[in-house]
């Protein structure tokens, strides 16, 4: 099995150790894996290390956050060379922005009238590696665990039943805090464009990233982005439903990019999803081909 996608505590979502993953992929039997955390390379080495002892083949990988006609998106780096300088350049200009917009993100939070402070966030991250950066996904945890909200009517439809309670504080962090959202704060990232060339320049292949959910509203920009540079597409995606890869893969085939699989494993985050889960269509002997320019 394949599954290029997941994350480690080194992402603000994540919450696994590098080596953790690596364990999980080998009792679900994944023999080709990447950790490609948010704007970070942290967990490169070490995945590369415990998947070795394991039998594992692993990839190096990243998923930037970027902007393409001022819509946001994620591109993800493969084979890439992690001890590229870049790397660090695009951690440390998110890690500045996010420590800033926690902040604000808490603002808008309570003028949804919910009463959540710093030292409720703060005790959230307290295990993490990221503790003064906060996401939507964690003020949904802390808000859902607030025993006075347990009635509360915004998150009613993220509690057992609800209709957004399959993945309820990622779904939470798309209604409230994802771009366009009320208590969206927007972050400079660099263009789509700037990204795959750095990607290019370190070695490694630029893949869209779970284009079913990104493009979900902007379907008109994806001939634009398919000629723009990028080596491939995660056609099979745990958010992407059967017809959604389907046209992905076709679209790859037509563009001539190559497909790849991931789960975008998180953990607790999102919690409905497991490793190795996305749909995957095609026969493994059909995918792996495409791999070998990014497995070194």
């Amino acid at each position: 099995m394949i599954d290029l996608h997941m994350h480690s505590y080194y992402s603000d979502d994540g919450e696994f150790q590098p080596e953790e993953l690596v364990q999980k992929c080998k009792e679900k039997g994944i023999r080709y894996m990447a950790i490609a955390d948010h704007n970070c390379v942290r967990a490169v080495e070490k995945g590369r290390k415990a998947a070795q002892k394991e039998g594992i083949h692993f990839i190096s990988g990243i998923e930037i956050d970027c902007t393409f006609q001022g819509v946001n998106l994620h591109v993800l780096g493969y084979g890439i060379d992690e001890r590229d300088a870049a790397f660090q350049k695009i951690e440390d200009n998110i890690s500045e922005q996010s420590s800033e917009a926690s902040v604000k993100m808490l603002e808008g939070t309570r003028k949804l009238g919910f009463d959540v402070s710093e030292k409720d966030m703060e005790a959230l991250t307290e295990t993490m590696f990221w503790k003064n950066r906060w996401t939507g996904e964690m003020f949904a945890e802390v808000l859902l665990n607030k025993p006075e909200y347990q009635e509360h009517e915004l998150l009613l439809p993220y509690r057992p039943g609800g209709d957004r309670s399959s993945n309820p504080y990622v779904n939470f962090y798309w209604d409230y805090y994802s771009q366009d959202k009320p208590c969206h704060v927007g972050i400079k990232f660099p263009s789509m464009e700037e990204v795959i060339t750095q990607i290019h320049e370190s070695g490694g292949k630029a893949v869209l990233a779970h284009p079913g959910v990104n493009l979900k509203d902007h379907m008109e920009l994806w001939k634009e982005i398919a000629v723009s540079g990028i080596d491939g597409v995660e056609a099979f995606s745990s958010y992407h439903s059967p017809e959604d890869a389907m046209f992905f893969s076709h679209e790859a085939g037509k563009y001539e990019l190559f497909v790849t699989c991931g789960s975008d494993y998180h953990g607790k985050t999102k919690p409905s999803i497991c490793i190795g889960q996305y749909g995957c269509s095609h026969p493994e002997d059909e995918i792996l081909p495409q791999l070998e320019s990014i497995v070194k």
